[in-house]
């Protein structure tokens, strides 16, 4: 199980991040400046604590998507008709991460992003679907189905 877990949290981080530091570069804004201010989350200062702030951004970037690796191996394990079609348990999943990570999480945390402009709901909508529940989905499909006992997830 912590193999997929890693995998999965790995691929969908990496995807995810990726789309993020393209958008920034979209926007003349530096991967470094966003990936600080993933970590401003936590951690409030980490705006202006330079490179360390960058990698502690990237550092709290991947064990989020970990979470959300974890939160769903751990359901299709118990739950095997979430791998039994991936595609469809992986759009719900990525509205799923949607709603808790930008009307909850983010909305507590920074409360002048509520509510997010059309084109911040299209983008994230994306990443959270495409980027983040289908991969994770497909991965622990995979992973769990190709188990020699099922319902019992390789290491």
């Amino acid at each position: 199980m912590r193999r997929t877990i890693i995998w999965a949290t790995l691929v969908a981080g990496t995807l995810d991040i990726v789309f993020a530091a393209i958008l920034s570069l979209i926007r003349d804004r530096a991967p470094a400046d966003m990936l600080r201010f993933v970590a401003s989350g936590p951690f409030p200062q980490a705006t202006e604590w330079g490179a360390a702030g960058a990698w502690l951004g990237l550092a709290t970037h991947f064990g989020l998507m970990a979470i959300m690796a974890a939160a769903f191996v751990l359901a299709a394990q118990y739950r095997p008709e979430l791998t039994a079609n991936p595609v469809k348990w992986g759009v719900t999943y990525g509205l799923i991460t949607y709603v808790v990570m930008n009307l909850i999480v983010v909305s507590l945390r920074f409360p002048g992003a509520f509510p997010p402009k059309p084109i911040g709901i299209a983008t994230q909508l994306f990443a959270h679907i495409l980027l983040v529940g289908i991969p994770i989905a497909l991965i622990a499909a995979r992973r769990l189905h190709s188990s020699p006992i099922r319902g019992r997830v390789s290491a």
